[in-house]
């Protein structure tokens, strides 16, 4: 019988040796094939298990500690590994797109109070980006560890993504990489983290830039003890894949959002390859930026009105038969084989215990029913239910305006003039 404390995926440690062209891929080309085996649900929650403590029946991750810790709640949770890197995540992880006001107002007390909270019930986890509010983020994560014992936790940062206005909006040069790195530990107040990452890769000029200068940049990072893994995060799965198979710097990591839900699957076509690999795979944005919830997506949002309206009549269909949509999309992403952990934005203390609880109990079969009658009902039949290439060729569209396209001069041998500085 399965117990509920479960550890998942690889635990291999091994570096990986990285393809440096496109390989060709075992996933089915039948555009029919591969639609309907993304929103297949078999082997849903399974994967292979670590055999169970002698005496205890259970596992305990490495950031246990037991005069932190609550061992009755950390006991319910999950654990996945993560790639190859050692390191096991909680199955719910904290996202700290919240907690730089995107979704909303902080009150920053108890948006301390939520992270030192789930950090307690086990959730190990901490994603977050200078994006996120313009620092706020890393400020506020900052302040809430500053009581927090190291050992606890696993933190990622990010680099590439920085201000709101589209001039100074992204920026892969290893300069700016180097000095992002260093910015984002003030911040947060480490020395260290455990993960830094690509964000949305998919908005620099070329991938060039990201395989000759960020990367490289990074793995610098990496060697000089500032982080201790390399990731790469982005909406479109095929990026994130084709960077994979040509970086000749190992990814550890790869984080992709509002890809594997209830209306959107296609990160499941790449996760063999990922496996395969030996990277690990973040899961973000369950209720699809809001899509699922009963406040519905905030303003910015960029998905098709199509989805959009699709996600509100499968909101208001589960409501009707008693369900929360987007309770039921966390629990279902929870359980997801290979999925090292699900990020969620939870900026107060009661939706911290709301998605824990929620997630250690698991679906009911009237929960099971209603997702399975949501998806053959609103989102098989929309057919696209992504909003890819929209954000960036919007983004693209402003800077020709602006007059601010440039000229991209990559120059990857100054990559070690960075080695003093670091």
């Amino acid at each position: 019988m399965e117990h509920a404390n479960v550890w998942t995926g690889s635990q291999r440690k091994v570096s990986v040796n990285r393809k440096t062209s496109v390989g060709n891929s075992t996933i089915p080309t039948s555009g029919a094939e591969k639609f309907l085996r993304k929103f297949s649900f078999v082997n849903y929650g399974q994967g292979p298990e670590i055999p169970e403590d002698q005496g205890t029946g259970i596992q305990l991750p490495a950031t246990f500690l037991p005069d932190f810790h609550d061992r009755e709640a950390i006991a319910k949770l999950r654990f996945n590994y993560v790639g190859n890197t050692g390191m096991h995540f909680s199955a719910l992880g904290i996202g700290g797109a919240g907690y730089g006001g995107i979704y909303g107002t902080v009150d920053e007390g108890k948006a301390i109070q939520s992270v030192q909270s789930a950090l307690k019930l086990g959730l190990n986890y901490i994603d977050t980006a200078p994006w996120y509010g313009d620092g706020k983020s890393e400020s506020l994560l900052g302040k809430a560890l500053a009581t927090v014992p190291r050992k606890t936790f696993y933190i990622g940062t990010k680099v590439g993504r920085y201000k709101p206005n589209a001039g100074e909006m992204f920026d892969f040069s290893a300069e700016r990489t180097i000095r992002s790195v260093d910015e984002s530990l003030a911040r947060l107040r480490l020395p260290s983290v455990d993960i830094i990452q690509i964000h949305d890769l998919e908005y620099a000029p070329n991938l060039e830039i990201i395989l000759s200068e960020t990367l490289p940049a990074l793995e610098k990072i990496v060697n000089s003890g500032k982080a201790r893994f390399i990731g790469i995060t982005g909406y479109p799965v095929n990026k994130l894949q084709e960077v994979v198979q040509k970086s000749a710097v190992p990814i550890d990591t790869v984080l992709s959002y509002c890809r594997y839900g209830l209306f959107n699957r296609d990160l499941k076509d790449v996760i063999p390859e990922f496996k395969e690999d030996g990277v690990g795979i973040i899961n973000a944005s369950p209720l699809g930026m809001g899509l699922l919830s009963k406040e519905g997506p905030p303003p910015w949002h960029a998905a098709p009105e199509s989805l959009k309206r699709a996600a509100k009549e499968a909101v208001q269909y589960a409501q009707n038969n008693g369900e929360d949509l987007g309770k039921i999309a966390l629990k279902y992403c929870y359980r997801l084989p290979d999925i090292a952990t699900t990020l969620v934005s939870m900026e107060r203390p009661d939706l911290v215990r709301a998605n824990y609880d929620a997630c250690v109990q698991g679906l009911s079969e009237h929960e099971n029913q209603v997702m399975h009658e949501v998806v053959k009902k609103f989102f098989i039949p929309l057919g696209r239910t992504h909003w890819e290439n929209i954000e960036v060729t919007h983004y693209w569209e402003n800077m020709e305006n602006a007059g601010l396209v440039k000229p991209v001069i990559i120059q990857p041998g100054n990559i070690d003039e960075f080695d003093e500085a670091l």
